[in-house]
């Protein structure tokens, strides 16, 4: 996601909107996105976020950077990480901070609470705006490039017993509650965003989960509060019962947020009917499978489904020449379930699809699956605020060495110093 000319005349910001996209999931240039910094943070603020690594970094190491007193950079980061724009978790003895993405982070973040101190209306309007209207922003965070931020968890409760079926534990919701170290509820930051604009659907507002070091980083500031897994397994049912999809982090393991989205505010949503044909948001590894004898034409499907996947068509049948019935369009279909909980009739039911769906491990694997996509490795590797030491870039080397061998290749093609091939050879 490169984005190498920037509008003149934002001064510190513009750096830190550079410093925003060396990151696969950055943020295109634009009015309402300088607008949208200038709420959340000060010029000085900015500047000291422009500096920063994309690599968790300690207080010491920002202080080097600012060229200030530890103490005084450590105030700085504290007073950042308060507003969730830094993300901050203890490692090794000490406190380390990261900058996250502005979505899924920091965009969010602002949003997960009520707060004063902050216009929240106007911050709503403006990402409503750069992330609704304005098209730049949600198709470079969900159109580009073959792997997403994000994933669909499947309706466990949906699923057919006893047929064979394979669900693998990163499939379900539940399993990543139960296995996290800790868990944050927040409030929704799509429909909080939407309730100021007076668009907000009836779901439940306060079921953004968030899991592990970023769960205890946010109720550690008051952005979350802390629950226990059995609250949050009930907070999942609920979002059930409501309709509401399980959109979460794509990764395998120590996955960090679930959301529990309806097709009406939830941008992830919104982008997946938008740019169906791009794959926004990756699916599950189920599809409905409709009983045509069994359907009565009744439409709860077609109502149900966030991404209109599901439609109407006529029945065919000479005695009923009015008579419908529901037809899947697979192109669209998330995977979610929504519809077999939807169907009185029982006829949808989940079958796996021909091929299973990939999902990166970690976060770090995501990350530089998605730079190879984007052009950005070179930005990870390096990481100019880190230096160019042996055991940072061999770490992301050695995420790259297990990749398939298409990608390694990909990757390989990317690495033009002679220092960094060497580098490569020898990990």
């Amino acid at each position: 996601m490169g984005h190498a000319s920037l509008r003149p005349g934002h001064g510190t910001y513009d750096r830190l909107v550079t410093r925003l996209n060396r990151f696969p999931q950055g943020a295109p240039p634009s009015e309402r996105l300088f607008q949208i910094l200038r709420l959340l943070l000060s010029e000085e603020e900015a500047g000291l976020l422009a500096q920063v690594p994309i690599r968790p970094f300690t207080a010491r190491r920002a202080a080097a950077i600012w060229r200030i007193p530890e103490a005084k950079a450590e105030a700085a980061l504290e007073a950042l990480a308060e507003r969730a724009l830094l993300l901050d978790f203890p490692q090794g003895g000490e406190t380390r901070y990261v900058l996250p993405p502005p979505m899924a982070g920091f965009f969010e973040f602002s949003l997960m609470r009520v707060r004063g101190d902050v216009d929240q209306k106007a911050l709503a309007e403006l990402f409503h705006q750069y992330l609704n209207v304005e098209e730049a922003f949600v198709r470079a965070l969900f159109a580009t490039g073959e792997t997403q931020l994000g994933r669909v968890f499947v309706d466990e409760t949906a699923l057919p017993r006893g047929d064979g079926l394979v669900v693998l534990d990163h499939e379900r919701a539940s399993e990543v509650v139960r296995s996290a170290g800790a868990i944050g509820i927040g409030t929704c930051y799509c429909r909080h965003k939407m309730a100021h604009l007076g668009r907000a659907c009836d779901a439940p507002m306060d079921i953004c989960m968030t899991f592990g070091t970023c769960a205890d980083s946010l109720a550690r500031h008051q952005v979350a509060r802390r629950v226990e897994a059995a609250e949050c397994l009930d907070l999942l049912q609920q979002a059930r019962e409501r309709g509401l999809v399980q959109f979460g982090e794509n990764v395998r393991e120590q996955v960090s947020f679930i959301c529990n989205c309806c097709g009406c505010c939830c941008e992830a949503l919104v982008a997946a009917r938008r740019f169906a044909f791009m794959k926004p948001v990756h699916t599950t590894n189920f599809l409905p499978e409709l009983d045509a004898a069994a359907c009565n034409g009744c439409g709860q499907c077609v109502s149900a489904c966030p991404v209109e996947a599901f439609g109407l068509v006529s029945a065919h049948d000479p005695r009923h020449p009015a008579a419908k019935r529901a037809r899947l369009d697979e192109g669209r279909c998330l995977g979610c379930g929504v519809c077999v909980r939807s169907c009185r009739k029982g006829a949808i039911r989940l079958k796996s699809r021909r091929a299973r769906v990939l999902t990166p491990a970690t976060t770090a694997h995501r990350a530089v699956v998605m730079a190879i996509e984007r052009g950005q490795l070179a930005e990870l590797l390096v990481d100019g605020q880190s230096g160019h030491g042996h055991r940072a870039v061999a770490a992301i080397l050695g995420a790259v060495l297990k990749l398939p061998p298409l990608k390694q290749l990909l990757a390989s093609k990317q690495l033009k110093s002679r220092y960094l091939d060497r580098l490569m050879a020898g990990v």
